[in-house]
């Protein structure tokens, strides 16, 4: 058990930390407004993702019929159909995206990242069937190494163009690789099927998740298009490092989450009283594990998140810190939602998380009327704190009335959740009680460790599995 998560957690985090180095890197080779400018190629992505997200890569591991050769072959047909589709679509939105963002002279470069979605639909689907077996290397490897590749290839770009064009370039050669990638470790050959009974199961399958991926698109980059719109590109860009430097963990932890239990999850027959058992206490592991991993973020932030950004990014970026700890806040009531996501997934029902996310899109009008008459970003992300905090309720209501899941083995690591977050949040001020919970304070180390304690002391469930070492 320990060496498949081991597996699953490195892997991801080793794609994830080259990206986050290769977005590093551009950030200090290039003026701050051209990175504001780099930042929205993100976005464009974000468009794609939005319009094509049908969790094709989870409903090969979820269906019951998922080893079948030809229903592979049928997903990665309409995958590669909605590819070709969404990079119509960017090529034609374009002028539009780049005129809302007020940099027009970008508009060719979102017309080049059209290819991105049409590469990405050319990913062999044998990465994630093989996911079913707990076989995880191939599916590594396709994220790992382009993004090696993507950050090695910023030095000579840089050299040749030393702007925005470094992150448009990198990205698509990033995007070639992922696709051979995928193709050198499938063991299958690839085949393209399309066949409309499947794409019709897909749909049915899928709509809420391509709801919810426009909804996501609203809660990852809602603020930053408001904020890029608004406050110009050099505010975007400390936003959207701000958004690198703690997102990239929170989707480190989604992600291998989900590659880690969904499978566990999906497999437990509940039509017996021993497999409804087995699935509240895998239910209950998967939340604590996810929450666990999110408050680690926080304290790691809220020691060294200061020194860390100065040794990164220099002076240009010292404008984040104030916003630092309180976005790292955010990202991690935001995986919090993956959690009882994940469960309802392993059941059949898509459409929690689509649900709770609304609830995050509702606060962007409000964070739009901060943006003009305040300018301040602080306010911004305390409006999305809140409104995460709102989804995560709903999406722990949906999840217990849809799977019968019971919450109570969560009061506990919940309440001291709650302390620590509240503690974190204190560092940002000088109140009595924040005073003595400065950046790396003696005092401040020995507060996390006893409610990190408490923490994990709380999750007996997390506890007693992973005493086990067994997957299900």
């Amino acid at each position: 058990m320990f060496r498949s998560a081991l597996l699953i957690l490195s892997g991801n985090a080793a794609a994830s930390l080259l990206l986050l180095a290769r977005n590093l890197v551009v950030a200090r080779l290039i003026p701050v407004a051209d990175y504001g400018i780099a930042a929205t190629f993100a976005i464009a992505m974000a468009v794609v993702e939005m319009m094509s997200a049908m969790g094709l890569q989870q409903q090969i591991v979820q269906a019951k019929n998922g080893e079948d050769p030809r229903f592979q072959a049928a997903l990665q047909g309409f995958q590669l159909l909605r590819g070709v589709i969404s990079g119509v679509i960017l090529f034609a939105l374009a002028g539009v995206l780049a005129d809302f963002l007020n940099v027009p002279e970008a508009a060719w470069a979102y017309q080049v990242m059209a290819l991105v979605p049409v590469l990405n639909a050319l990913t062999h689907f044998d990465i994630h069937r093989l996911n079913r077996t707990m076989v995880f290397w191939p599916v590594i490897l396709t994220g790992a190494v382009p993004a090696l590749l993507s950050l090695f290839a910023i030095w000579p770009l840089a050299m040749l163009y030393g702007d925005y064009k470094v992150m448009l370039y990198a990205i698509v050669i990033q995007a070639v690789m992922t696709a051979v990638t995928s193709h050198v470790v499938a063991r299958r050959p690839y085949r393209l099927v399309f066949d409309r009974a499947i794409m019709a199961q897909s749909l049915r399958f899928g709509w809420p998740l391509l709801v919810n991926g426009i909804l996501m698109f609203a809660v990852f980059n809602g603020d930053k298009l408001i904020v890029g719109r608004v406050l110009g590109m050099e505010t975007l860009a400390v936003f959207a490092m701000g958004f690198t430097l703690t997102l990239t963990p929170t989707l480190v932890m989604a992600k291998s989450a989900q590659n880690f239990f969904l499978p566990q999850l999906s497999s437990v027959d509940r039509g017996n009283p021993e497999g409804t058992a087995r699935f509240q206490h895998l239910a209950i592991v998967t939340m604590q594990a996810i929450l666990i991993m999110g408050l680690a973020m926080i304290v790691i932030i809220a020691l060294v998140g200061e020194p860390v950004v100065y040794a990164l990014l220099g002076d240009k970026y010292a404008a984040l810190l104030p916003i630092l700890l309180w976005l790292a806040i955010m990202q991690v009531l935001r995986v919090a939602k993956a959690g009882p996501a994940l469960v309802a997934l392993a059941t059949g029902h898509t459409a929690n998380a689509m649900i709770a996310n609304t609830i995050r899109m509702l606060s962007l009008p409000v964070c739009w009327y901060v943006a003009i008459n305040t300018g301040d970003l602080l306010i911004i992300v305390w409006v999305s704190i809140v409104s995460e905090i709102l989804g995560y309720i709903v999406s722990m209501v949906l999840m217990k009335q849809r799977t019968k899941v019971s919450l109570s083995a969560l009061t506990w690591p919940f309440l001291w959740s709650a302390f620590l977050l509240g503690g974190a949040a204190m560092l940002s001020y000088d109140l009595p009680i924040g005073s003595v919970m400065r950046f790396g304070s003696v005092a401040n180390s020995l507060i996390y460790v006893v409610l990190g304690t408490l923490i994990l002391w709380s999750c007996r469930d997390l506890r007693r599995y992973v005493k086990q070492r067994k997957i299900y």
